[in-house]
């Protein structure tokens, strides 16, 4: 009798999760039913939408005298055409979708809603779309994107600038004292028809690292920070700052307009871009670094400490470059040390990388 019970009631329990899960199955397609069909609307629109800005395209290239209005019909009429047979394909696939859902009961996926991961610009005339992007697979172009973003990233030689003395005098190996930079920048076209003039600007990480000669290191004294000879021999001695900064650019160069049918680009490969600007911001810190040897060992000494140093960064910078490669140039207007009697400047000379 027991067994029975028990046996009469796991099939109960069964059937009744077979039923739930049948009712849940129905209730996912009829959703997936509903919101496919609600999509119809969106694609009318979405190419309702592209068809008028490419026929303001069309108007705008009549005004500037590069094609006739018997031209401009003609290409209107093709335009009509193409964006009536996209929106019957469209809606064709939607519904081949609602059948396919009604007919087997799952839920299919919508590749338009997939949404992807793309690090780099995606084709040679997008000058003007965003290195990064995150978003849907299919996501329709904006018709004029004036502003992009790309990173930057530049090293070179760094060396200071003492006031009454000349680069030649200088206190620090030419060789052994680099800089680098690292950051994100945004650039925007200043005018709406032409893009000869952009402004260029971000937020970047810039290390200074200087290499003092004869054996000398930084010392702060209390009233101010001076080079003082090591009492062993060092196979080291290197001073960095870390700067957080904000640079700022006007960018100048040609470029080319690129015309598609729902969208337009410019374009400056194969192009010379010269920026002229400056850059602000803080001193993260200051630090050395010295190595040498001691009754036969190897010491390493990593000293961080304020070196009466200024806190606030500014000064002036600019490039010169072809495609994703420029010279590159900074100069310190701030000086190096705050209460010392002689200025100290910081220069930078080197490649710059902006990956646009």
């Amino acid at each position: 009798m027991k067994l029975i019970t028990f046996t009469t009631a796991l099939a109960l329990w069964l059937l009744a999760g077979i039923y739930a899960q049948a009712q849940e199955n129905d209730h996912d397609t009829q959703t997936s039913v509903e919101r496919l069909n609600s999509f119809r609307e969106t694609i009318i629109q979405e190419e309702k939408d592209a068809l008028k800005a490419s026929v303001e395209n069309i108007n705008q290239r009549v005004e500037d005298g590069n094609i006739t209005e018997a031209e401009a019909e003609t290409l209107k009429q093709e335009l009509a055409e193409k964006h009536a047979l996209n929106i019957e394909n469209r809606l064709a696939i939607i519904d081949n979708k609602v059948a396919l859902l009604q007919r087997n009961g799952k839920v299919d996926e919508d590749e338009d809603s997939q949404i992807i991961f793309r690090f780099g610009s995606s084709g040679k005339d997008n000058e003007n779309d965003n290195v990064l992007y995150i978003g849907p697979k299919n996501q329709k172009r904006k018709y004029d994107r004036r502003t992009s973003s790309d990173l930057v990233f530049a090293f070179g030689l760094n060396n200071v600038i003492t006031e009454g003395e000349s680069l030649q005098d200088s206190d620090f190996k030419v060789a052994g004292s680099r800089f680098a930079e690292l950051g994100w920048a945004w650039k925007t076209r200043v005018f709406k028809n032409t893009n000869w003039l952009r402004v260029k600007y971000g937020l970047s990480f810039q290390f200074n690292g200087l290499k003092p000669t004869d054996n000398r290191f930084y010392v702060d004294t209390g009233e101010q920070t001076e080079l003082q000879e090591y009492p062993l021999n060092l196979d080291k001695s290197k001073f960095r700052m870390d700067n957080l900064v904000v640079p700022f650019h006007f960018e100048f160069g040609p470029s080319k307009k690129i015309e598609h049918d729902e969208y337009f680009r410019y374009s400056t490969e194969n192009q010379i871009k010269v920026g002229l600007g400056g850059y602000a911001g803080i001193n993260l810190g200051a630090r050395q670094k010295l190595k040498f040897e001691e009754d036969g060992e190897d010491q390493k000494l990593k000293l961080k400490a304020d070196y009466n140093t200024n806190k606030f960064i500014y000064g002036l910078s600019g490039y010169i470059g072809w495609q994703g490669v420029a010279v590159y140039a900074k100069y310190d207007l701030n000086t190096i040390f705050k209460n010392n009697p002689v200025d100290q400047r910081n220069v930078s000379l080197g490649l710059r990388f902006d990956m646009d």
